[in-house]
Formats: structure tokens, sequence, C-alpha cells
């Protein structure tokens, strides 16, 4: 299928999710994260969730890296050309969200795209291969295009992979591990 139609899906799919199954799904996304081995990164990337979406809770895992000593970093969106600013999340960093339901830091200090080690993606679905389908404004291939060669990527999903994604464009960045219920 292409992008348009496992977009339109998956919204739907997503949009289809009770409370208590999104709870069970995150509970099994949060184990999987929860036993990975961050010893090699300090500097984490890591989406707030848009609630009106059903996103993915992240919240539970800024908390484990944290407690870990691990540096947290979120983004504020520029819809005028689809980028992303980084700052550091510290625990007292007052949020805000804008008019598209994302959650976004006030008064934070910015980091240089360069310094990320690890970049959690949100995503609708992915494919067999790791490439994934987003919302469509391309901010998050503009992001890690912009990241060192060496920063690992890993999707975060509700859903387990399809088999392909038909129309890959030069602009599609493959993530390095997609973590998505495994029962």
């Amino acid at each position: 299928m292409n992008k348009n139609e496992l977009r339109k899906i998956y919204k739907e799919k997503r949009k289809e999710l009770s409370k208590e199954t999104i709870d069970i799904l995150e509970r099994d996304i949060y184990k999987q994260l929860f036993e990975y081995d961050f010893s090699t990164v300090q500097n984490i990337h890591i989406f707030l969730p848009i609630e009106k979406q059903k996103e993915i809770n992240t919240y539970p895992i800024i908390d484990f890296l944290r407690s870990k000593g691990k540096n947290i970093i979120i983004s504020k969106s520029n819809f005028t050309d689809a980028t992303l600013t980084h700052y550091l999340f510290e625990k007292d960093t007052v949020l805000h969200v804008n008019e598209h339901g994302i959650p976004e830091p006030e008064k934070a200090k910015e980091i240089n795209v360069k310094t990320i080690d690890l970049v959690f993606v949100p995503l609708l679905i992915s494919d067999e291969k790791k490439y994934r389908v987003g919302y469509g404004k391309g901010f998050y291939d503009r992001f890690l295009s912009a990241c060192k060669d060496d920063v690992q990527t890993i999707g975060l999903n509700f859903f387990k992979p399809v088999d392909l994604i038909v129309d890959l464009n030069e602009f599609d960045i493959p993530l390095q591990k997609v973590i998505y219920p495994k029962f």
C-alpha cells in the first residue's frame, strides 16, 4: 500500500483503540524499552504525545530515562517550513500545548541536533524494512537527515509493521528499530 492509504487506515485504527487497549499495548512497549541497553547513549530525543491523536504516552519512558541519568531532548515545531527546533527537557521545564495539540517547551535551553545520540520517532505504521509513515509533513525526515551519521533511531508504534510501503522516496529514512507490542 502507499503512504496515503496506510496513513488513513492507521489513523482510523488508532482512533478506534479504547483506553484499556492502549494501556495494555503501552505496558508491552514499556517492558521492551525498559529492558533495552541505553548505556551507549546520553542525549535522547523523544516526542511528547499528542493526546487527541492517541499517540503513545512517552512520559513513563522519559521518567525511566531520567532515572538512568540521561538527558532528554524535545522539540518545538515550525509549521511554516516543517522543521523542528530541539530543547533540553528538564524536570522543571514548562510545557504548553500548541494549536496542533503538541506539547512544547517554554524558555528551555536549545540543543544542537548533532549532539543527539538517540531519537525516538513517532509513526502511524512502519514496514518490515523499518520505513515509516507519519502524518505526512516531513518533520522527522528533515530532522533525522540533520542528525549525526551514527544517531540511533527507534520507532514506537501500537501496530505490527506491514509488509511494504510502496511509494518511498529519496527523503525517507529507515529506522534502526521499531518497537511495537509483541503479543
